[in-house]
Formats: structure tokens, sequence, C-alpha cells
């Protein structure tokens, strides 16, 4: 397990780091316009990384079981956040998500998902088989989903709560929940969300236009088209790193959510694929880690943060390639932010823990095993000499 730690770590380390170097690209140009200093979002960036692998290395650090204890009050808590985000967020592009308290800002959609990966965690442990009924189990698990999801919706945020949604239920289906009720809980909500995402304006012309594409051919948006076109030019090996053309404002905000379109551009297909290899590393070693945890709080949370990750990671790269709307998603560890990125470090910093308590637990349970059987050894000795 002290090597799955180390992966682990390594890993998001060095997705940071290669996120780094792809910011410098990207943001350069709009830096030195906007900004007039071509370090501008990538000294921002940069002091954001610092922080972060601090918060990874102090959460590694701190036992994962406390959670437990505060779980109900934080998801009550970020509950009342989005509720108040609601009203007081400014409206940035039509959508109220972000909270500032003086020079500080954050997204409290990434605090509350986090929350909610630990709150089902505790009540997947506590409810034990009971999550198989659905009255004594299922239900309860739910609302807690249905209300986090709902909230960050009529922010709106409709890509960010139905990922909510979908993490939540697989965390329910690994829990031992019943199949049927999964499928039908599924089917249902997901309809449902995507009938009133239809009501949004913004989200419904990104899904009219997805299936437009789909079925007539053509261009999804500005976005996806100059995305395409920068994936496309970097071929087998890339145009080389700082030569990106697609940087130079074709590609719109090319150091956040379309950045592996950059990354795409200037490694090429072969170092693109690298990247996905480290996200897929990443999941193995998470699910081993979930897999191994010595109880079952600390199985769903390591499976909780893993999936979550990995889910963005897969839908931010499906967008950048056309193969899914827009959502406005960031790509883990590598796209320019400062909530999302410290949450994922504090996240990693959690699932490293667990994957070192396990190493704990399992050197006093050798420990124990070693000390019974020398009592027995010694009883032994005991009988044979009288």
């Amino acid at each position: 397990m002290k090597k799955l730690a180390l992966t682990i770590f390594f890993d998001s380390f060095v997705l940071m780091l290669l996120g780094l170097v792809i910011i410098l690209s990207a943001s350069s140009t709009y830096s030195s316009i906007r900004f007039d200093n071509i370090f501008y979002l990538f000294n921002s960036h940069v002091s954001k990384v610092i922080i972060g692998i601090i918060l990874m290395i102090l959460f590694s650090f701190i036992p994962y079981e406390l959670y437990k204890d505060y779980s109900k009050a934080g998801i009550l808590l970020m509950a009342l956040v989005l509720f108040l985000t609601l009203f007081f967020a400014p409206q940035i592009k039509g959508a109220g998500r972000w909270i500032r308290i003086g020079a500080f800002s954050f997204q409290p959609a990434d605090v509350a998902k986090l929350v909610l990966i630990i709150h089902l965690s505790k009540l997947i442990e506590d409810k034990g088989e009971l999550i198989k009924d659905y009255k004594n189990g299922f239900i309860y698990l739910f609302f807690w989903i249905i209300i986090i999801a709902g909230l960050i919706f009529l922010q709106p945020n409709v890509s960010n709560a139905m990922l909510v949604i979908i993490i939540g239920l697989l965390m329910m289906f690994v829990g031992g929940a019943n199949i049927k009720h999964l499928l039908i809980t599924s089917f249902s909500t997901l309809g449902i969300g995507l009938m009133f995402a239809m009501f949004i304006e913004h989200s419904r012309e990104r899904i009219v236009t997805f299936i437009h594409a789909l079925k007539y051919g053509g261009d999804m948006n500005l976005q996806v088209k100059q995305a395409l076109v920068g994936l496309g030019s970097g071929g087998l090996i890339g145009v080389g790193i700082g030569n990106s053309k697609q940087s130079n404002l074709f590609l719109p905000e090319a150091y956040g959510d379309f950045i592996f379109a950059i990354l795409g551009e200037e490694v090429g297909f072969i170092g693109s694929v690298l990247v996905l290899m480290c996200f897929l590393v990443f999941f193995i070693a998470g699910i081993i880690v979930a897999k191994k945890a010595k109880d079952t709080f600390g199985k769903m949370l390591a499976f909780g943060i893993t999936v979550s990750i990995t889910i963005y990671a897969f839908v931010n790269v499906a967008v950048a390639t056309g193969l899914f709307p827009t959502t406005g998603l960031p790509l883990p560890f590598i796209s320019y932010g400062g909530t999302s990125l410290m949450l994922l470090c504090i996240s990693v910093g959690i699932l490293i823990n667990i994957a070192l308590s396990t190493i704990v637990d399992n050197k006093f349970s050798a420990l124990d095993d070693t000390v019974e059987t020398v009592n027995i050894n010694n009883n032994l000795s005991g009988t044979i000499e009288n």
C-alpha cells in the first residue's frame, strides 16, 4: 500500500507539473494582452499549485476516520452555502457559482462534492445491508444526492449537478444498493434533469447544437471547432512545447476547460495518450486502495474520490474532442484553477491517508498475531513441562 500511496502522489504531482508547463504556453498571449504581463496567469497558478501540494501532504497525515464525526454537520453546512449562493453569488456568464470573501473566492460546488462523498461513505457504512431496502436505506442516501445536486443545478450548473448524481449513484451501486432501485432512479433522475436543462438557455443551446452536429454534421461551437483544429495540428508528436497557435486567442480561454486541446497540439497524439495513461494509473491505484482499505468508510471514500477525479478527466477530454456537449468542467490537475485544484489536492491527500492507514493497521494486526503466537507457544511449553 505504501507503493500505491507514492504512486498516487507522484502521478498527481507529475500531472500538476505538466499543467504548469501547458498553462504557461496557453495563457501567455492572453496574459500579455489583458494584464501586460505574459506570466500573470502562470504566476497565479504556480502559487495555487504550491498551496495545493502543501494541502495534499497535510491531509495525507490527518486520519480519514475523523471525517465521519463531522460529515452530517458538513453536508448541512454545504447545503446552506449552496442555497445562499443562489441569492448572493455574482452572476458571471449567466450563472452564480462563486462566493467571494474579501480577496478570497471559491466555488461551493467543488467543496460540496467532496463533502457529499464523505457523507455518503459514512451513510453506506452505517446502513450496511439496509441500503438494499428502498424506504429504510436507499432513499435516505439518495435524498442527500438530490439535495446537493439540485442546489448546484439551480445556479445553474447543469454539468456539475449531473456528474454529482452519477458519482453518488455509482457509490451506492458499489455500496450494495439494489440494481432495480438504481436503474429506476438513474433513468428517472437523469431524464428529469435533461428536461429541466432544456429550460436553461445556455444548456439548451449546447445540447441542441450537439445533437444537430451529430445528426447533420458541422461544427458544434467555436471552442470545439478550434479545439479539434489544435488536436489535429498536433499530429503524432506535436508541434513542441510553447509552439501552439491555438493559444494565440484562436481558442477562447485555452488555459481552462479546453487545455487538453493545447496539450494535444503541443505534445501530439503520443503525449496525449501518455497523459491519459497517467489518469488510468491514478484510477487503478485508487481502486486498489479502495479494495484494500480497512473499513467500509475507507473503501467507499477512496472509491468516491477516485471515480470523481477520473470521471471529470474523462468528461473534459470527451468535450475537447467533440464527443460530449460543452460542459465547462476543468481537466483535473492540469487546467488553470483555484478552488478545483485545492479540493483535488485535499482529496488526493485523503486518498493517500487511507492507503497509509491500511499499512499501519496491517502492521498492528501482524504484531497482534505475533504476540498471540508467542503466548500460545508459552502456554504449550508450560503445559509440557508440567
